[in-house]
């Protein structure tokens, strides 16, 4: 089986986290307690190779500013450090999406004994739909 660890690493130094005060139910202590995160990853500025860089670059997600920086926010959790964790999973996975090359596809063709099977077997309905009709004397 295949590696699953990615090929690349994040430096911690790299990714700006802020705490913000996160949305929805919560009670008294979500307008106290700031356990959301807003995470920024500059990807110009990172030390991701180049290729890597453009492949991010060019990804269509809505999540990457057109200065090249990639915002994430957190807010599923009620710990701040779960938050950043997840703000860090996405990240990577982010990543590892853009680092994934999909195989390039081989053009092929039908073998002849795939297509007359083919064609055969649309006969062959064509004849049962055929003796569908109305009964005649």
């Amino acid at each position: 089986m295949a590696d699953a660890r990615p090929q690349f690493a994040i430096d911690d130094a790299e990714v700006e986290f802020t705490p913000i005060r996160a949305q929805g139910a919560g009670g008294q202590n979500v307008n106290k307690v700031s356990n959301a995160v807003h995470m920024r990853f500059d990807i110009n500025a990172s030390s991701l190779p180049a290729t890597l860089k453009e492949r991010l670059l060019a990804l269509r997600d809505q999540r990457i500013s057109s200065d090249g920086v990639i915002v994430i926010k957190a807010q599923q959790y009620r710990s701040l450090e779960k938050n950043r964790a997840e703000a860090m999973l996405r990240l990577h996975e982010l990543v590892a999406r853009a680092a994934h090359v999909p195989k390039p596809r081989r053009a092929t063709k039908p073998s002849r004994a795939a297509k007359k099977r083919r064609l055969d077997s649309k006969v062959k309905r064509g004849q049962i739909k055929a003796l569908r009709g109305r009964v005649s004397d």
